[in-house]
């Protein structure tokens, strides 16, 4: 199982960034994603997460409408479509998969036993 992701970069503060998380070595679309950062000083925390086919999604409540979860299974791709970024959004961003996420565990992060490397996420004041 590996897992790619990327976007990360600077933007100011009210700037947008998409991030793409690209998967392979096993079946996609069998598999929920899930997006998680983590800032300096803090513990890791859920982000967004999509089940396998894209019709369960799950936002963390700092999301507040901001971001946008979706996936391409044609694609093995993942994406965190951000706007509206705050500077409190600065984080290293992970994506992670597992074969026992279903609905009722889709937001545990003890649920995702792969992840990927992270791309950071700097926003600016």
């Amino acid at each position: 199982v590996q897992l790619q992701a990327s976007g990360g970069g600077l933007v100011k503060a009210g700037g947008s960034l998409r991030l793409s998380c690209v998967a392979s070595g096993f079946a996609f679309a069998d598999y929920a994603i899930g997006w998680f950062r983590q800032a300096p000083g803090k513990e890791r925390e859920v982000v967004s997460c999509i089940s396998n086919r894209g019709d369960n999604t799950f936002h963390e409540a700092f999301v507040e409408g901001r971001f946008i979860i979706s996936r391409d299974n044609a694609e093995n791709t993942v994406y965190l479509q951000m706007h509206s970024l705050k500077p409190e959004d600065t984080a290293v961003y992970y994506c992670a998969t597992g074969p026992s996420v279903i609905r009722s565990n889709l937001a545990s992060q003890t649920a995702y036993p792969y992840w990927g490397q992270g791309t950071l996420v700097t926003v600016s004041s």
